[in-house]
C-alpha cells in the first residue's frame, strides 16, 4: 500500500510572520523529519494563496490580517522545508481546503491502494478542512493526521480540531491524550 504525506501550508506567514505562533515554530523540525521519512514522490504540499484584494474577500473580512499574498515572503514555504519539497506536487489554494487536492487523491485512490497522512498548519483551520474534504472524497481511504506535526491558532483550538477529526474517523497519531481514533 502506498502512503502519501500531505504537508499543509508550512508557509512563513503561518510559522513566524503575520499569523505565526510559538507552537508553529515548535513543529518545524518534526515536520522536516516527517517529510524525510517519506519517498519524495509520495509527498504533496499545499500553499494558502491570496491576492492583493484579500481584505475585500469574505475570509479577509472575517480574518483581517493580510497573509500569504502571492509573491510575498510570507507566502513562501519556509526555505528549509521547501528544499525537502522541491520534487513535491504543490497545490495552491485560495481558501482553507483544496478541492483540487481532494480530486487528485480521489483519482490516485482509484488507481492504487493508498493511505494519506496530514501534517502542517493550522490544525483548526486548513488541516481539519483538508482532512474532512479528503474523508468525504475517499471515505474508504485511511486518513490520519500527526498531532505532533501540527499546530493550531491556539493550543486549545489544536486540541478541539483533533477531537473533530477523531469524531469523523480520521486517525490522530501522536495524540496528546493517547487515543488512537
Amino acid at each position: 500500500m502506498r502512503k502519501i504525506l500531505v504537508v499543509i501550508d508550512m508557509q512563513n506567514d503561518f510559522i513566524d510572520m503575520a499569523l505565526g505562533t510559538k507552537e508553529a515554530v515548535a513543529i518545524v523540525e518534526r515536520v522536516k523529519e516527517k517529510i524525510r521519512s517519506y519517498p519524495t514522490e509520495d509527498v504533496i504540499a499545499t500553499m494558502d494563496t491570496h491576492g492583493e484584494n484579500y481584505m475585500e474577500t469574505q475570509e479577509g473580512r472575517n480574518l483581517p490580517v493580510k497573509h500569504c499574498i502571492r509573491g510575498t515572503e510570507g507566502w513562501q514555504i519556509r526555505p528549509d522545508i521547501m528544499e525537502l519539497l522541491k520534487d513535491a506536487k504543490i497545490f495552491e489554494k485560495p481558501t482553507f481546503g483544496s478541492t483540487a487536492l481532494s480530486e487528485y487523491i480521489k483519482d490516485l485512490s482509484g488507481r492504487e491502494e493508498i493511505e494519506v497522512e496530514l501534517a502542517g498548519l493550522c490544525t483548526d483551520i486548513c488541516v481539519v478542512s483538508n482532512a474532512l474534504l479528503l474523508k468525504a472524497s475517499v471515505p474508504e481511504v485511511r486518513i490520519s493526521v500527526d498531532a505532533a506535526c501540527c499546530a493550531g491558532v491556539t493550543p486549545e483550538k489544536h486540541l478541539a480540531a483533533l477531537e473533530t477529526m477523531r469524531s469523523c474517523q480520521i486517525y490522530v497519531l501522536n495524540d496528546p491524550d493517547g487515543t488512537p481514533l
